[in-house]
């Protein structure tokens, strides 16, 4: 059997599962946005936006054990304990921020009165350490089919919880967040399965490599947060005391101008492992980078239809999913959409760097992205939509250049492994 077709069934069973996760996972923020306050429903996206956010950092996770797993699969072995050890550092750093966040001047700045949110936020980042292990193992193995319902079943336990207290009647802001959190911990009935493929005698390394770096590659996912699930939070921190309260409607047209990245993570999930085995050859190599400056230069194309279809139906998509009460502009729509789809293009060539263990690089990137988006949401004229709209058209659409620039000028001498 050749490894195209493989590949491509791989693709599509997990594509399938992203599709379904989503599908689950959408009409979680639908009901908050009907059975909330409008006040409330700007704290619980602040807070989905953290806890995804932290989830977005702790991605690298993922992707370095399945890189680890995929060198491993490739020599015949199991993975290394140091799987392990990008694991165990990774939740120890999230259980530290945790606590930074249910600090009283942090949780009341984020979540106003609301202060045991901060709690299930830094139980359910917790969680996705550990997932994200799991995840990384069984990708990188390629055992594609739990890998797939390991997908599917973060989602529907947060679908299932959330519905049941809907119906019960616990549908205030605290039972919601809950219910979101306790999917993190989806990975319990899966670890068993994944964990035969570790080998602890094997593989160790120092724990100060370790933590130098999974530091810069979360780091760099931290940043890529910021501009992605996060970028709520940024911006209720930017947001004036005096301005109206019109975040959630802007909250909302992020959530559905976002569904493109889904669409894009069965793509994304497989980058890693699968720039590790194009790098083997030289020819793998060229053929790399004829798809990476083929794909860049569509996505850009793709970006700017997203945006004139998002302007056309994005208002109209939001009042229809959340409610008349959440009302956004068009061109509001329109920088989202756009920045979805360049953000998209961005994280895939930020895979790659990783994939060739250049994580200098992969933190250049993400700082340049983060700090512009950061510096527009604080600098420009203007009030709070229009400047944290313009972040996010401003700041990707410079990273796309810059990534681009880092991945081609990459004159690959050898295979990606460990002695790179």
């Amino acid at each position: 059997m050749s490894a195209a077709p493989a590949a491509g069934r791989s693709l599509g069973t997990v594509g399938i599962a992203t599709l379904v996760a989503a599908g689950l996972g959408y009409p979680l923020l639908i009901v908050a946005g009907r059975v909330l306050s409008e006040a409330d429903a700007e704290v619980f996206l602040v807070f989905w936006g953290l806890l995804f956010g932290a989830g977005s950092a702790l991605s690298p996770v993922e992707q370095e054990v399945s890189r680890q797993a995929a060198l491993a699969d490739v020599e015949g072995r199991r993975t290394g304990f140091a799987a392990v050890q990008a694991m165990a550092v990774c939740a120890v750093g999230v259980a530290v921020l945790g606590l930074v966040v249910m600090l009283p001047p942090v949780s009341s700045r984020l979540f106003g009165d609301a202060g045991l949110v901060a709690v299930v936020t830094a139980a359910g980042a917790l969680g996705f350490a550990a997932q994200f292990g799991v995840r990384g193992l069984l990708m990188g193995h390629r055992r594609i089919t739990p890998y797939s319902r390991l997908v599917v079943a973060e989602a529907l336990v947060r679908a299932v919880l959330l519905g049941g207290f809907v119906v019960a009647g616990l549908n205030d802001l605290l039972p919601l967040t809950v219910a979101v959190a306790v999917g993190s911990f989806a990975w319990l009935v899966f670890a068993r399965g994944a964990w035969t493929s570790v080998d602890l005698r094997e593989g160790r390394e120092p724990w100060g490599v370790v933590l130098r770096r999974m530091f810069v590659l979360v780091l760099s996912a931290g940043l890529t947060a910021s501009v992605l699930t996060g970028y709520p939070a940024i911006v209720k921190l930017f947001k004036s005391p005096t301005e109206a309260d019109t975040l959630s409607a802007l909250f909302f047209a992020l959530t559905v101008a976002r569904l493109p990245l889904l669409l894009l993570s069965p793509v994304q999930a497989m980058a890693v492992p699968t720039v590790v085995r194009l790098s083997v050859d030289e020819d793998g190599r060229r053929r790399l980078r004829g798809l990476l400056a083929k794909g860049a230069a569509v996505a850009v194309a793709v970006a700017a239809v997203g945006a004139a279809l998002g302007a056309l139906v994005g208002p109209w998509a939001v009042r229809l999913l959340f409610g008349p009460a959440y009302v956004v502009q068009p061109w509001a729509v329109a920088g989202l959409v756009w920045s979805s789809l360049v953000l998209g293009a961005v994280m895939l060539l930020a895979a790659v760097l990783v994939a060739r263990k250049q994580g200098g690089a992969v933190l250049a990137l993400w700082a340049v992205v983060a700090a512009l988006s950061v510096l527009v949401l604080w600098l420009s004229p203007g009030g709070i939509v229009v400047r944290a709209v313009l972040g996010l058209v401003v700041a990707p659409t410079a990273g796309l250049a810059v990534g681009a620039w880092l991945v081609l000028r990459e004159r690959a001498d050898g295979p990606v492994g460990p002695g790179r």
